[in-house]
């Protein structure tokens, strides 16, 4: 930028985008809880909530984005209300406090990291739980699942991690 031209003005801003991640330790017994889907599973994420951690990768996503804190400053691990919480409804509030800044969600990409389970049988189901969260379409929503090709915790099979990308629009804006 030259100095000729002026500096954007922060009330110019029309798109903010934000980062999430999230990971849990595997344990026994299933179902396990993604995106808002029940998914068949011999093992569970655990968590202080019910471990949803496509959830919780999405709402530090748009948290961040929105410099509206984050999900442990929202919901506290050491608040017992918040042991077992269903995580959509958790990131269904924080879209709330979103809105109330004056933004919006304009989409959202998810990679899950994982040797198993499987995405793909879910893809669809989870698009459409986090999609009503957002209060976008399904087609605002993208979730992926890629291998960490056998290495560390995710390789041995031991958890999962999630990473999750916002984009959030003046509310106002297209």
């Amino acid at each position: 930028m030259s100095s000729a031209e002026p500096p954007v003005s922060r009330a110019s801003i029309t798109v903010r985008t934000g980062i999430g991640y999230d990971s849990h330790r595997f344990a026994a017994g299933g179902p396990m809880i993604l995106g808002g889907v029940r998914v068949p599973s011999d093992v569970k994420l655990v968590g202080h909530s019910d471990g949803d951690a496509i959830a919780h990768a999405v709402t530090d996503a748009i948290l961040g984005a929105a410099a509206a804190g984050d999900i442990g400053e929202m919901f506290a691990d050491t608040d017992p209300a918040n042991r077992g919480r269903d995580s959509i409804e958790m990131l269904r509030a924080a879209v709330r406090r979103v809105h109330a800044r004056g933004w919006r969600v304009g989409n959202v990409d998810v990679t899950v990291i994982a040797e198993r389970p499987k995405i793909g049988p879910h893809r669809d189901a989870m698009r459409a739980a986090l999609a009503s969260a957002l209060e976008v379409t399904p087609a605002e929503v993208s979730v992926k699942g890629k291998t960490n090709e056998r290495m560390g915790f995710v390789g041995r099979e031991e958890g999962l991690a999630c990473i999750a990308v916002a984009t959030l629009v003046t509310a106002a804006g297209g």
